[in-house]
């Protein structure tokens, strides 16, 4: 079975992108320029044991995505405790909204925003009263 086991983040300005993440999913940071040869810096997005994976963010190699594209790639989508705080950071930090909160009834609220780097990602409140 191919089970994902990391993602990668491509973004035009390293500190700007550390920034966004680190502070709207308190996301933290570990350099790995060095065995990357480039501008390279691991997530960790949770504690160890807890559901989900950690990642990268590193620096993007061609022209970022044009606005308004279809999505050519994977959206990484975020499990989050209050959908609307957190999209209140989103915005605070730069990001933009792509596709707004939206019901999946009797499970969760599901949305998907434009980060400060053009990139598209998802966030997802579980909740049974969806609708």
């Amino acid at each position: 079975m191919g089970r994902l086991v990391h993602f990668e983040i491509h973004v035009d300005d390293m500190e700007r992108a550390k920034g966004f993440y680190g502070e709207v999913f308190g996301w933290d940071f570990q350099d790995w320029t060095e065995y990357a040869g480039m501008p390279y810096f691991g997530a960790v997005t949770g504690a160890e044991g807890e559901p989900g994976i950690n990642g990268a963010l590193m620096q993007r190699q061609s022209p970022k995505p044009e606005p308004n594209q279809p999505l050519n790639g994977y959206a990484c989508t975020m499990g989050v405790e209050d959908y609307d705080s957190t999209e209140t950071k989103i915005l605070e930090n730069g990001g933009k909204v792509a596709m707004p909160k939206y019901a999946l009834p009797g499970m969760a609220w599901q949305g998907y925003y434009i980060d400060t780097e053009g990139n598209i990602f998802g966030i997802h409140q579980p909740d049974q009263n969806a609708k």
